[in-house]
């Protein structure tokens, strides 16, 4: 059990420096568009580009500020919490450097912890840290995937999110 947990963290780390290049390649894509094009409200669970790219945004930074012991302040799911992609990809990048820190520091006796938490809905929770982790970057893959879409039907083609092929580029 202690190599699985071992082995665990180096995989939350890969996880962050994968989402970190993700996330460049899709601001990168989202930078091309017009605005039009990026507001435009698609089939996503946000509506469009950009407040799906706010709402993972707001995921990130409630479960970071749980996995912190921090308050993130926010109180809805579809916060807007930047209004232009300039500003928002700023943030984004600010906050995949806190993601990629954190990893940094996991060590396996956090990731066999249990987490305390209180959802927005205002229930308790005891959940495996472990559990919680995937379930972050669960969330912004699964939402990524939503905004690729978006991207496809805007005309942009090419963009390649495979995991495999961002942590070895080989």
């Amino acid at each position: 059990m202690r190599y699985l947990v071992e082995t665990m963290v180096e995989y939350f780390q890969t996880l962050a420096r994968y989402n970190t290049v993700a996330n460049e390649r899709i601001y990168a894509a989202c930078a091309a568009l017009d605005d039009a094009q990026y507001r435009h409200r698609g089939a996503a669970s946000f509506g469009s580009i950009h407040r799906t790219l706010n709402h993972i945004m707001v995921g990130d930074r409630i479960w970071m500020g749980r996995f912190e012991g921090v308050d993130s302040g926010i109180t809805k799911l579809d916060a807007v919490l930047f209004e232009d992609l300039a500003t928002l990809t700023q943030a984004r990048r600010e906050d995949d450097l806190r993601i990629e820190q954190y990893t940094a520091r996991l060590t396996a006796e956090t990731l066999a912890s249990t987490l305390h938490y209180t959802n927005m809905a205002g229930r308790e929770f005891d959940d495996s840290m472990a559990v919680l982790l995937g379930h972050m970057f669960n969330h912004q893959t699964h939402h990524r995937g939503q905004i690729h879409v978006m991207l496809s039907e805007a005309g942009v083609r090419g963009l390649s999110l495979d995991m495999h092929r961002i942590v070895n580029p080989g």
